[in-house]
């Protein structure tokens, strides 16, 4: 079976990934890189610049080294460095966290709320998205907060809140750490709800065994 090297940001991302490939792709051999800092130096600079580049392609070819058959970023701030390690380890299968999730939103169509705890997520993901769709971004403060302190009833409860009484003709959850709370805005939507995890999971099955 390949190995997916997966590379994290924030301490959150490795367990619905790996929830998601356990539902999606139990056989898959994954292998975890976490560098927290990442998203701690991001949110005081307030910008990527050519040093974030540099360390993510460190981390790029290190899972290459490793023996990784693909590498999927889970970090949803970082699309330029994610580009570079693409250009960087091509023909390698890299991947974006939310690549495969647009797919889904633009194959859906129409208008596409896009939930973020994370702000620097909605500075660059909101872009990457094909023009044809309207996307509204919308930013849940204090969520994080809750998720960081364990209180995940508070972080799920202020997502779905944020969304609820809106008309959208789907729901993207940016973040990775978001999936978790993909049941209670299912709860209050009368439309989809997309997350970064299942999107890529199924996606990259495909690319891998054509399944």
């Amino acid at each position: 079976m390949p190995r997916i090297a997966l590379i994290h940001a924030l301490r959150h991302s490795p367990a619905p990934i790996e929830a998601a490939f356990a539902e999606l792709w139990p056989h898959a051999r994954l292998a975890n890189l976490l560098d927290e800092s990442l998203s701690a130096d991001l949110a005081a600079a307030g910008a990527l610049d050519a040093s974030f580049t540099d360390r993510f392609l460190a981390l790029g070819r290190y899972a290459r080294q490793s023996g990784a058959d693909a590498v999927l970023f889970t970090c949803s701030a970082f699309a330029p460095c994610i580009d570079a390690v693409r250009a960087d380890l091509g023909p390698l299968p890299v991947r974006s966290p939310y690549e495969a999730m647009i797919a889904e939103a633009a194959a859906i169509g129409g208008r596409i709320g896009l939930v973020a705890t994370f702000a620097p997520t909605l500075a660059t993901m909101p872009a990457e998205f094909p023009p044809e769709l309207a996307v509204e971004p919308i930013f849940v403060d204090s969520a994080l907060a809750a998720l960081d302190a364990g209180d995940t009833t508070t972080h799920d409860r202020l997502v779905a809140e944020a969304v609820r009484g809106r008309a959208f003709d789907a729901v993207a959850l940016a973040q990775y750490s978001l999936a978790r709370a993909a049941p209670a805005v299912a709860a209050v939507m009368d439309a989809p709800v997309l997350t970064s995890p299942g999107a890529a999971v199924r996606e990259l099955r495909r690319t891998m065994l054509g399944a």
